[in-house]
């Protein structure tokens, strides 16, 4: 309102003042002799004539100047006038106040993306972007992390990680979260894909987040065994006691019994057996009990040199390891482990007797190897290998389940321990084919 009002003063003014320059210059026309005033008139008007376009011109200046600073980001431009009485100091202040409300809205914006990319990149779950034209790009450092065996940028690039992860990239329902197979690191592993479509530079973009479940998973089954465990091993021994107590006792009795009857010697030898058998039976119960606690981890970090080479000198020096080629690889040799070193010890320990067993049923020349390496994603990977039969595709998920054995004296122990070890190391344990036949067990830490 100010500002009107000074600049229609400051107008009229302008214009009152040209006004009069003119009137001066016609009436000098109409007097003869004064050719000096006549100059001095038309000078007058040029000179009013020129203030009044400078005062208009001055604020289609002034706005093209911020609509032009508006246009080009240019936000560091200002308007203040420090004079006053034309109103412009007004309308200075009024485009600073508007360029201020500008640059702060771009700060506060600008913020607000770093916040939210800093978000995006350090959220815990991966998180992929796939364009209509099917490229695929690792939106977050998650992604990156777990997905890094493969190259290019395509989804048929990422059947690397399987089939079925790769068809999962290229299409699929929307919002709808799904099971898929995952093989990272050369471990398999299930992961939930849920997908959602937003819009970006005017297209539509599928946003696929990538969630590995299968700690969760083995997590709930171990579990699940562990209780079901207890309760049977608990059941059975309650059983078992009264019974294996009773059989000594009748053993007992029966070993005092002098008697040349034959049926009473058949009879203590039954006696004698079912005592032999109902402690076998306890023993073989008691043995299971250790598979339904979870075993307590201590974790520390260590050299992987050292302690492999402990693992070598343990192996050797045992039964197993007789007759046996045995090689140890540990890249890079800096190579340091965080890790409770007694279990995953005893873990190595019991792979490379059974690994060691194997090779020697099915081979001349029995070979084993044991190998320690740094994975792209940070991870310690831990290989050992056998030149024995292998173990069928069929049963390489089964041989981790409680009581689940191969051997004719196994009781199926052995890996299931072993796998309950990893898993409390928040590791992952798999059994794929080594190269020229045999096993390949691969432990990630």
């Amino acid at each position: 309102m100010a500002f009107r009002s000074r600049f229609v003063v400051g107008l009229a003014l302008r214009a009152g003042l040209l006004l009069l320059a003119a009137f001066a210059f016609v009436q000098s026309l109409y007097v003869p002799g004064l050719g000096a005033a006549r100059v001095v008139a038309a000078l007058m008007c040029i000179g009013a004539g020129a203030l009044l376009w400078r005062f208009i011109q001055r604020t289609n200046v002034e706005i093209a100047r911020f609509i032009d600073a508006v246009r080009f980001g240019d936000l560091s431009q200002g308007f203040a006038y420090r004079w006053a009485g034309s109103g412009f100091a007004e309308l200075g202040e009024a485009l600073d106040q508007g360029i201020r409300k500008l640059r702060d809205e771009r700060h506060n914006l600008s913020d607000a993306n770093r916040f939210y990319e800093a978000v995006l990149d350090d959220a815990p779950i991966a998180l992929l972007t796939v364009e209509a034209d099917g490229k695929v790009e690792l939106a977050n450092k998650a992604a990156r992390r777990l997905l890094v065996r493969h190259t290019g940028v395509r989804t048929e690039d990422f059947a690397e990680y399987g089939d079925a992860f790769a068809k999962a990239l290229a299409g699929g329902s929307v919002g709808r979260p799904r099971l898929v197979p995952l093989m990272t690191e050369g471990v398999p592993q299930t992961a939930m894909i849920s997908a959602a479509v937003v819009h970006r530079l005017g297209g539509l973009v599928r946003v696929v987040a990538v969630q590995p479940i299968q700690s969760e998973l083995n997590a709930i089954e171990i579990a699940a065994q562990s209780d079901l465990i207890r309760v049977l091993t608990h059941e059975i021994m309650n059983s078992m006691t009264p019974v294996t107590s009773l059989a000594h006792t009748a053993a007992k009795l029966m070993s005092e019994v002098e008697s040349s009857d034959p049926n009473v010697r058949d009879a203590r030898t039954a006696v004698e057996t079912l005592a032999r058998r109902a402690d076998g039976v306890m023993h073989f119960v008691e043995s299971y009990r250790q598979i339904s606690r979870a075993p307590e981890v201590r974790r520390r970090t260590f050299e992987a040199l050292p302690w492999a080479l402990e693992i070598e000198a343990l192996f050797r020096a045992g039964a197993g390891g007789e007759g046996v080629r045995f090689t140890l690889s540990v890249d890079p040799e800096s190579l340091a482990l965080d890790a409770d070193p007694d279990l995953l010890c005893q873990v190595l320990i019991n792979l490379l007797r059974n690994g060691a067993e194997a090779a020697r049923a099915h081979s001349a020349e029995p070979r084993l190897s044991l190998s320690f390496a740094l994975t792209q994603s940070g991870r310690t990977q831990i290989e050992i290998a056998d030149n024995g039969a292998g173990v069928p595709e069929a049963l390489r998920q089964d041989i981790f389940l409680p009581f689940f054995t191969t051997k004719q004296k196994g009781t199926g122990v052995g890996l299931s321990l072993a796998r309950q070890v990893v898993l409390a190391h928040r590791g992952s344990i798999a059994v794929d084919e080594a190269e020229g036949g045999g096993a390949l067990f691969r432990i990630l830490i």
